[in-house]
């Protein structure tokens, strides 16, 4: 499971040759890589990675919640290569 985040710091990382993924969990750097570089026909220099905890609590009604633990990868790309799903279009 790769799929890529679009926030505002996410595209303009992606200007600097950045990409942010949301990946499953157990997936380790090396198969990230593999993963992107077979995806998006790319090469990966670079590979970081960081998990968002799970959460629990309590809504407004009372009603009990949970969301599952995510992780992210940042993945650094080759000089010259890039993603195009991540270039933003011009506005008109």
């Amino acid at each position: 499971m790769i799929k890529p985040v679009f926030t505002e710091k996410s595209l303009k990382d992606a200007k600097l040759g950045n990409y942010t993924f949301k990946v499953a969990p157990r997936m380790n750097k090396n198969q990230i890589a593999v993963e992107i570089a077979k995806i998006f026909d790319v090469k990966v220099v670079k590979v970081r990675t960081m998990k968002t905890g799970g959460e629990r609590g309590r809504n407004a009604r009372g009603k009990n919640f949970s969301k599952l633990a995510t992780k992210k990868a940042i993945v650094t790309l080759k000089e010259g290569d890039k993603i195009n799903i991540f270039e933003e279009g011009k506005s008109k």
